[in-house]
């Protein structure tokens, strides 16, 4: 079967989303490990490199958009499946460098679909070079007051307390 003790990082802050993706893809053959956020995917990546990272996008800490961005252009061979339930179809949304995409509550057997289907695809061994304006754009700096910031994916700004 393609794709047989590749090593997934399964990423999803929902531990009961982590434990049966596990055990799905371990009874496959797939050696896999989780993490519960960016973060700790970075610290289990540095371990060990995953051939394939499963990561939901939606996550408090580091999110899968941020997660990616930093996969991208660190870990360029790592193929990359984002799932999520706050997008719809089969097509990777666009604007998100990813190689495939699972939509959170559609059926098991699409995303072992998925995953047999990536040693088809090809593999980017770059970050794609996108005419469209990225997802994520790292802001940090200092603010009018002279404060620290980071400026977070359109969610929130967060301020260091001092």
């Amino acid at each position: 079967m393609p794709g047989t003790r590749a090593r997934v990082l399964i990423v999803d802050d929902k531990p009961s989303i982590r434990t049966i993706l596990s055990l799905v893809l371990g009874e496959l053959g797939y050696r896999v490990r989780s993490a519960e956020d960016g973060f700790s995917a970075l610290r289990e990546i540095r371990q060990d490199i995953p051939e394939i990272l499963l990561s939901d996008l939606n996550m408090p800490g580091m999110s899968g958009f941020e997660l990616l961005s930093v996969v991208r252009r660190r870990y360029p061979a790592i193929q990359v499946i984002l799932m999520s339930g706050s997008f719809s179809g089969k097509e990777v949304p666009s604007g998100i460098p990813a190689d495939a995409f699972y939509q959170k509550g559609s059926s098991m057997s699409a995303l072992l679909q998925i995953f047999r289907a990536l040693p088809q695809m090809k593999r980017r061994t770059s970050v794609p070079d996108c005419t469209k304006p990225p997802v994520w754009n790292e802001r940090n700096g200092i603010d009018p007051q002279g404060k620290r910031r980071l400026r977070l994916p359109a969610r929130s700004v967060w301020t260091p307390s001092q």
